[in-house]
């Protein structure tokens, strides 16, 4: 199945490209990837509501029924229900899929079942790509429970148009369960089991909190509302506070939604910096040996990551993954102690001693990439009238001369170049500078810039 073909199915609404889109997105595939910038633009009309708490508050009854009573109303609905992990394979349990089998045969539901993978916060990493694709397959609500681990499930904020704390009597400390952390994340607040003894005071207990807070005539203070989930009592009541927030000017979907993208983009960009230096940066195992240095307390954890992000950068200026890469620009001089007198010490450069060139008839002074973020700079003055060097100063005068692109295999270079029409200046590499193997491109063939290729010393 394409992608194209694929992103189309969903968005018109086929459970089966539904089930197959958020399989590549949890996989984190690069398929999974297209498909998302292919729905993204199609998306926004769903409303997320995301239900969390404590271990056995009754959230997956709880969202059964919110989904009945969305049902009657004649709107459609997705589920995404993170459960927690296996420890032996990885995988979710599923018990919340088993909960809510009443809806199993109902074409306007669809409900996904997710592992957090070891995932923290009480959802699965993928969480808001999976909501997304309900969204473009036209789900008007789309439910999001939480894995249900405890105190610090606040990822939901993140994700969801609105968030729902269920707590239930006789769970233990509520105030202090709710000091931790959950209580600023509420924009509702549900007791369900509210017929167990205990659930006015939890209620009491949650309004003294509440009351410690300040709120404006503008501001929303979230309600608390009781509910039986078993039974359905007080859940036509908790949709009508979430369409309450809904309409509440201090609930702008707008300014969630841009919270939610800032917070999805930081997590994607860290991820994939972090991929990018386990695969491009370290060396294979190096990862494990700083671990063991940092263990031993030979280094620490500032130091490293303070050497690992130069690292990344220097690999990026100087793009040591590919087969092409800008090495230095060659700058023809007339008499390089005056070209000197301007780059060293009108500039402060750092530049290397000179060197000289015999194959080229050109005596260089380079400057050194760590003085210009990962390029070089390299001046020539030719020792030869009849050198290049100087027949380009006597014709151009002094100036830009040539840009040097690094490969790994100049000979393998130059060959690809040539069974492609590239004009090359000579059939073989020379010798150059630093004990690095030269050969050049032919203006002709660079839109009017000489290129040199050039395979440093020790590359074979």
């Amino acid at each position: 199945m394409t992608g194209p073909a694929l992103s189309d199915r969903v968005l018109a609404g086929d459970p089966r490209a539904i089930a197959r889109a958020i399989t590549l997105i949890e996989d984190e595939s690069p398929p999974g990837a297209d498909l998302v910038r292919q729905l993204f633009g199609r998306t926004g009309r769903a409303y997320l509501v995301g239900v969390t708490g404590p271990p056995g508050a009754g959230k997956s009854t709880l969202v059964d029924r919110l989904t009945a009573d969305v049902r009657m109303s004649g709107r459609s609905v997705g589920i995404v229900a993170v459960d927690p992990s296996s420890p032996f394979t990885g995988g979710a349990i599923l018990g919340d899929r088993v909960r809510m089998q009443a809806h199993a045969g109902d074409a306007g539901v669809f409900i996904r079942s997710m592992a957090t993978r070891g995932h923290l916060g009480g959802l699965a990493r993928a969480t808001s790509e999976v909501a997304l694709v309900f969204d473009a397959a036209g789900k008007d609500v789309v439910f999001i429970e939480t894995v249900g681990v405890g105190q610090d499930e606040i990822d939901i904020v993140r994700t969801a148009d609105v968030s729902v704390v269920t707590i239930v009597p006789g769970a233990g400390d509520d105030v202090q369960a709710l000091k931790a952390g959950i209580m600023e994340i509420a924009d509702i607040f549900v007791v369900n089991k509210a017929d167990r003894e205990g659930a006015d005071r939890t209620v009491g207990s949650i309004e003294a909190l509440l009351s410690l807070e300040t709120f404006g005539p503008d501001d929303w203070r979230p309600p608390i509302v009781k509910t039986e989930a078993t039974t359905g009592k007080g859940v036509a009541e908790l949709l009508e506070a979430i369409d309450r927030f809904r309409q509440h000017p201090a609930a702008s979907q707008a300014r969630r939604r841009r919270e939610r993208a800032e917070w999805r983009l930081r997590e994607l960009i860290a991820q994939r910096f972090m991929k990018h230096v386990e695969r491009r940066v370290l060396e294979p195992g190096e990862f494990e040996r700083i671990l063991d240095r940092i263990a031993a307390r030979e280094t620490d954890p500032y130091t490293v990551a303070d050497s690992v992000l130069r690292r990344a950068l220097q690999s990026e200026s100087s793009g040591n993954d590919g087969d092409l890469n800008v090495d230095h620009i060659g700058i023809a001089v007339s008499n390089i102690d005056e070209a000197l007198a301007f780059y060293r010490d009108a500039l402060g450069l750092q530049v290397d001693d000179i060197e000289d060139v015999p194959s080229e008839r050109v005596r260089t002074h380079f400057i050194t990439p760590a003085a210009t973020s990962g390029t070089a700079l390299e001046l020539l003055e030719a020792t030869d009238n009849e050198s290049p060097i100087a027949k380009s100063v006597a014709k151009r005068g002094p100036g830009l001369h040539h840009i040097t692109l690094r490969v790994k295999d100049i000979r393998q270079a130059l060959e690809r170049l040539k069974s492609r029409g590239v004009r090359v200046i000579g059939d073989a590499p020379r010798p150059g500078a630093h004990g690095s193997l030269v050969a050049f491109v032919h203006p002709s063939s660079a839109h009017g810039v000489l290129v040199e290729l050039k395979q440093a010393k020790g590359n074979s």
